[in-house]
């Protein structure tokens, strides 16, 4: 099961270095999404985080630079087409309902699904899905190892995400809330209930 986290829409002290940290415990991919940050600011995040992870970012926002940089591409309410040179990019989208699913992941690598659970970082953002509906989307293949689980996941879903046959889950709020705690070490698998590979 992948693991990708979003960070925070807000700039933390020191995001990039806690990046690097993130990979190095053996995070699959991360999602830069700051929906009201400039260009300027996503390139200099993006320049303090070490340049071989960068194909393993995914903008939300300002795709040029995912162009320059080889990251990956998400498409959105904002962003809703890729731009020319990405085409051998990584490319993502959210998806919010079922039906959207089952469509939008025949032209991406993969898709969001959200939200799956009561959000941890959006107030009042309340899961989407019942489990009868998630297990008919699983019955039917619409949930597949190309579908991330999204909205309000904590480690303790991910046994029962797999059993939806869910290819991994997104992790925003579970991650940044703990950012002040000194959590961020080369061990995370504790943070993560053992579905790491630490890659130091």
């Amino acid at each position: 099961m992948k693991i990708i986290v979003i960070t925070s829409p807000d700039f933390i002290a020191g995001e990039a270095s806690l990046i690097n940290t993130l990979f190095e415990g053996g995070i699959d991919r991360i999602h830069i999404r700051k929906p009201k940050a400039s260009a300027d600011s996503h390139r200099q995040l993006i320049e303090g985080i070490d340049a071989k992870w960068h194909s393993r970012l995914s903008l939300h926002d300002h795709h040029e630079l995912a162009v320059e940089y080889g990251c990956g591409i998400h498409l959105n309410a904002r962003n809703p087409i890729p731009p020319k040179g990405s085409e051998k990019l990584m490319l993502s989208a959210s998806c919010h309902s079922i039906n959207e699913v089952a469509e939008r992941k025949q032209q991406c690598d993969y898709v969001f699904m959200s939200p799956i659970f009561n959000s941890i970082s959006k107030q009042g953002y309340a899961a989407a899905y019942s489990e009868q509906e998630l297990l008919e989307a699983s019955r039917l293949g619409i949930i597949d190892n190309n579908v991330i689980a999204l909205g309000g996941i904590t480690p303790e879903h991910l046994p029962y995400l797999e059993q939806l046959r869910f290819g991994g889950a997104a992790f925003l709020g579970h991650v940044w809330n703990k950012a002040s705690d000194g959590l961020f070490t080369c061990s995370l698998d504790g943070m993560f209930n053992g579905y790491l590979k630490p890659e130091c």
